[in-house]
């Protein structure tokens, strides 16, 4: 499975509509998210539950991760939901309006339980929080520390402008706090944080927001259109032009190390050891996304 800082987009789409999955399949996505919560209305979430076991060995045969969300676990719904996801096998059950250790503490259990009913590995299954309301977003330090799953928590969007009482707007001025907070929290509970959808239509805003989140920490975001998958994994992806630089700042930095000196000049930046850091992480990064596409 792919570690979390190369799941560079997470693809939402609709649990009961087949011909959407066919779409996300084909998006190029890294991970797809097949939703049993507000993309399934109540009265299909029976079907929904029936297409995830095809749904799951698609996955695996396109080698994307596949999630599932399941509804909320205080509803009788979201038990039946995880029965069901647990049947598929998917690599991650994800969790709406995360907000506390507790909610993740017993989703483990309940995981546990079923890994163990279905001999599915110990601990194979991930838990993705989706952090869509205030309290998640002050909170992801404290949920990452309910469940050693957890290797990722993903930002809300819309539920989350709702419970903030924010005008929703395609510049996501609105967001601009919490996607700040949110990358700084998940950092700290040593987790990869997962940038909140594009939900508008168009291509561009959703390069521009992605490029954004780059600059902001960001390796992952979420998305809702399959259309913006291909963009989005190249915002995501260090370019030829990106590896070049990082290759001159490591050179520059270990030949400036080698003549006895603290720092190096490279084309007018004074290189340190955190930058130094940040660039051998660009091209180790870039060297395994080259690898795991020539796969």
């Amino acid at each position: 499975m792919l570690d979390p800082d190369l799941r560079r987009t997470w693809l939402f789409g609709p649990g009961a509509d087949r011909a959407a999955h066919e779409s996300m399949l084909d998006s190029g996505a890294d991970a797809l998210i097949v939703d049993l919560e507000d993309f399934t209305p109540p009265e299909r979430r029976g079907n929904a539950r029936e297409l995830l076991a095809r749904f799951v060995q698609d996955c695996r045969d396109r080698r994307c991760i596949a999630a599932i969300r399941i509804m909320l676990w205080r509803l009788t719904d979201g038990t039946v939901d995880l029965a069901a996801a647990m049947k598929a096998g998917p690599d991650v059950i994800a969790y709406p309006m995360s907000d506390s250790a507790g909610q993740m503490r017993a989703l483990d259990q309940a995981i546990t339980h079923w890994e163990q009913e279905l001999n599915i590995a110990a601990k194979r299954t991930e838990i993705l929080p989706v952090c869509e309301t205030a309290l998640g977003v002050v909170e992801v330090r404290t949920i990452a520390a309910g469940s050693s799953r957890i290797r990722c928590a993903l930002l809300g969007a819309e539920d989350l402008a709702n419970d903030l009482c924010a005008e929703r707007g395609a510049d996501a001025i609105e967001l601009d706090h919490a996607r700040r907070r949110f990358v700084l929290e998940a950092r700290a509970a040593g987790i990869e944080p997962i940038d909140a959808p594009y939900t508008f239509s168009d291509a561009e805003g959703a390069v521009r927001e992605a490029t954004l989140s780059r600059r902001l920490g960001y390796r992952s975001k979420s998305l809702v259109r399959p259309a913006h998958a291909g963009a989005l994994n190249a915002v995501f992806t260090p370019s030829a032009d990106e590896v070049t630089r990082a290759r001159a700042i490591v050179d520059g930095f270990d030949a400036a190390r080698a003549r006895g000196e603290d720092r190096a000049l490279v084309d007018g930046l004074w290189v340190g050891v955190p930058t130094y850091r940040n660039a051998r992480r660009l091209i180790e990064r870039a060297e395994r996304l080259k690898r795991i596409s020539a796969n």
